[in-house]
């Protein structure tokens, strides 16, 4: 009888198992089928807005133009004290020829130079006037004594083998493997070879440099022209290259320009943050912006004053008329909405513009006032190109997204509640105040968020009717995108402003509550 009852509890507790493996079956095929039904979308969302935004905020901290461009200059540079007050060595200059010369073949000197230009103005033109001539540099003296000891180092037979050789030992020509390295590189992305290609004057300086400091030079089948040329290196004819950049521009003897290339030198840089909060990374360290180029600060703080001041204003002039909308009979409630919702269907660009007309000096409202004689022809409000033309605009425009879900939430607001608090003696006010009102406090909350989010990154609008003191942080990053090109310097300015958004907005849950927020 035990050994029946046994049994029974055996069987009774796999087939258990089996149906909780059964049911785990079925619900991850559920959960696949419903992951294969939205994935189409989280894949469109993830390439066409998550990954962009992504790589923009990552352009706030990359700075791997400097270390690419100039490999061999920026190693160099470990070695340079900025706070000596001099330029750099020859070695320096020697290790920013290779490079220069590099760049100069592949355009990349004037993004370089474009890039640093942010940081120290004048660098750019530096960059730009060394490009066009570091090709003509009188570096070719080592080029024909070179050839002049032996015709084998015109051949692109014997660099490649120097290549080759040097890859393994590196350190038996340092300045030549680094020359070289940087010149493979740059026929690469010409499409050629070494070996099919006539060496250049950086080359042989590279050679010549190597060979005074006393390299060893490879050994092997190159190791009798190598002993060859250093016995000769001695007499060869020189040439300062320190003394070939300074010919160029008398700026390559500033130690302010080798520190700004030292000082971004790193992959990442908080530079971009930093002017962004209006400081700065310069040779010395952190520093404070000059007192006339501070703005940053000021344009954040401007951007959450307004932002605020808009969203109070849509609270005030919408509150009402989403009350009227709610207790009106439908028929009406639904014709009235109609108005609410036609700046929708216009251009934005157009209200903008038709805004732009009233508020200027001698637009449509002046001249209202003027004829009622409420102000004076030589009284006229300036109502434009300033903060409360911005104010007054963006109000108009934002006031639907206040308006919608307030109506939204009131609809659903009894008005018994109301009628009940009267009955029980409560004034029209009181029975507004006490009843009423916190019921329709979740749709304040909805659309302030959706009016303060907006007008926080709005630029179209103080754009046109802002001016000088009216425009938004928003309007600066647009110009740094379109205008200055200085994308690092946007993506930090966005990445605060979305840090300042998600602050406040983790503030506002805090306070309010993001569950008491509603749409209806």
């Amino acid at each position: 009888m035990s050994d029946t009852v046994e049994s029974a509890d055996q069987i009774s507790g796999e087939g258990s198992r089996e149906l909780k493996r059964s049911l785990a079956r079925a619900l991850r095929a559920q959960k696949m089928r419903a992951l294969a039904m939205i994935a189409p979308l989280l894949i469109f969302i993830l390439v066409t807005f998550i990954a962009p935004i992504a790589d923009m905020l990552f352009r706030s901290v990359e700075n791997e133009i400097v270390s690419d461009t100039l490999p061999l200059t920026v190693k160099a540079l470990d070695d340079w004290d900025y706070s000596s007050g001099q330029a750099p060595s020859e070695k320096v200059f020697a290790a920013f020829y290779y490079d220069m010369y590099v760049a100069s073949e592949l355009k990349e000197h004037t993004r370089l130079g474009s890039r640093l230009n942010y940081e120290t103005t004048g660098i750019s033109s530096l960059f730009r006037k060394s490009g066009r001539r570091v090709d003509r540099f009188d570096t070719d003296i080592y080029t024909k004594q070179f050839t002049a000891l032996d015709p084998a180092w015109a051949a692109p037979a014997t660099w490649e083998t120097l290549a080759g050789a040097l890859e393994e030992t590196p350190d038996a020509l340092p300045e030549t493997a680094g020359a070289l390295k940087d010149y493979e590189h740059m026929l690469k992305a010409d499409g050629k070879t070494l070996a099919k290609t006539k060496p250049v004057d950086m080359l042989f300086t590279a050679l010549y440099r190597d060979l005074a400091a006393g390299a060893p030079g490879p050994e092997g089948t190159l190791a009798p022209i190598f002993a060859q040329a250093k016995a000769a290196v001695g007499s060869f004819e020189t040439v300062s290259i320190r003394d070939q950049f300074s010919a160029i521009d008398k700026g390559w003897l500033d130690p302010e320009v080798w520190g700004t290339i030292k000082a971004y030198a790193p992959k990442f840089t908080p530079g971009y943050f930093l002017t962004a909060i209006d400081y700065k990374l310069t040779p010395h360290g952190i520093e404070k912006q000059p007192e006339d180029q501070q703005v940053y600060l000021k344009l954040f703080w401007r951007t959450l004053v307004m932002s605020l001041a808009i969203t109070v204003s849509c609270i005030l002039l919408g509150y009402p008329v989403a009350y009227l909308l709610a207790n009106l009979p439908m028929r009406t409630s639904n014709l009235l909405m109609i108005l609410v919702l036609l700046p929708f269907w216009t251009s934005l660009l157009v209200r903008t513009s038709a805004w732009k007309v009233l508020l200027q000096n001698q637009g449509v409202i002046n001249d209202i006032l003027v004829w009622a004689h409420i102000i004076g022809e030589d009284g006229r409000l300036a109502l434009i190109n300033n903060q409360t033309g911005t104010i007054i605009a963006m109000t108009h425009i934002l006031l639907p997204f206040m308006i919608l879900p307030l109506y939204s939430v009131m609809q659903t607001i009894p008005p018994t509640y109301v009628r009940a608090a009267k009955s029980l003696g409560a004034t029209d006010w009181t029975a507004f105040w006490r009843v009423y009102f916190p019921q329709s406090v979740p749709g304040i909350g909805a659309g302030s968020i959706l009016v303060f989010i907006l007008a926080i990154g709005y630029y179209i609008t103080p754009e046109l009717v802002g001016g000088t003191s009216g425009i938004f942080i928003s309007n600066r990053i647009a110009y740094h995108i379109s205008s200055s090109l200085n994308w690092g310097l946007a993506a930090a300015l966005g990445s605060i402003l979305l840090a300042a958004v998600m602050l406040l907005y983790w503030a506002y849950d805090k306070i309010v509550g993001i569950d008491n927020v509603k749409l209806g």
